[in-house]
């Protein structure tokens, strides 16, 4: 079963029909660059992220019948779903709305080690090929775990500046991945 390739076609067809198989394939080929983001948004607390992305995957399981790949890819849905479980998390941590992550949440801790396979599927490779402006919205959001509102704040920009560079990324995302 390790070998088994899945389209993320079959792949959904089997985890909707709740197949146990697929979702260990599904866990096995995505956690990792799920990690990765959680683990930057609670500024590389690993429990606490390695809590998190195991309520994300249950999100994952219990919501798959809500996914719908015409407004995105199963790991574009998945990846908000961890997102916004490390916010919440975070949030709840802190008792407060994030005001800024921390800079060394971007800088590479490097006695620690997370495999990455958002690297081995080309994400950090496709995000970095947008225009900077689009970048440091996708990074700030994505990655960061920033809102729009605060990203207008931290940038001194416009929210509406946000909003629309933050949209134009997503297409272009979009016609780069497709």
């Amino acid at each position: 079963m390790a070998d088994k390739k899945y389209t993320e076609a079959e792949l959904l067809i089997l985890l909707k029909q709740k197949d146990k198989s697929a979702f260990g394939y599904l866990y096995d080929n995505y956690s990792s660059s799920l990690y990765g983001v959680i683990l930057k948004i609670m500024n590389q607390e690993e429990e606490i992220s390695q809590d998190i992305l195991q309520d994300a995957f249950v999100k994952v399981w219990k919501n798959l019948d809500n996914y719908d790949n015409s407004k995105g890819t199963l790991f574009t849905w998945m990846l908000n779903i961890a997102r916004n479980t490390a916010i919440d998390k975070y949030r709840s941590i802190k008792k407060n709305t994030i005001q800024s992550i921390d800079e060394n949440v971007y800088s590479i801790d490097r006695n620690h080690h997370v495999p990455s396979s958002e690297d081995s599927i080309g994400i950090k490779d496709v995000v970095n090929s947008l225009k900077v402006e689009h970048k440091t919205i996708i990074d700030l959001a994505y990655f960061g775990g920033f809102t729009q509102e605060e990203i207008s704040e931290k940038l001194n920009m416009p929210l509406g500046t946000v909003k629309t560079r933050a949209r134009a990324a997503l297409i272009e995302l979009r016609k780069i991945i497709k």
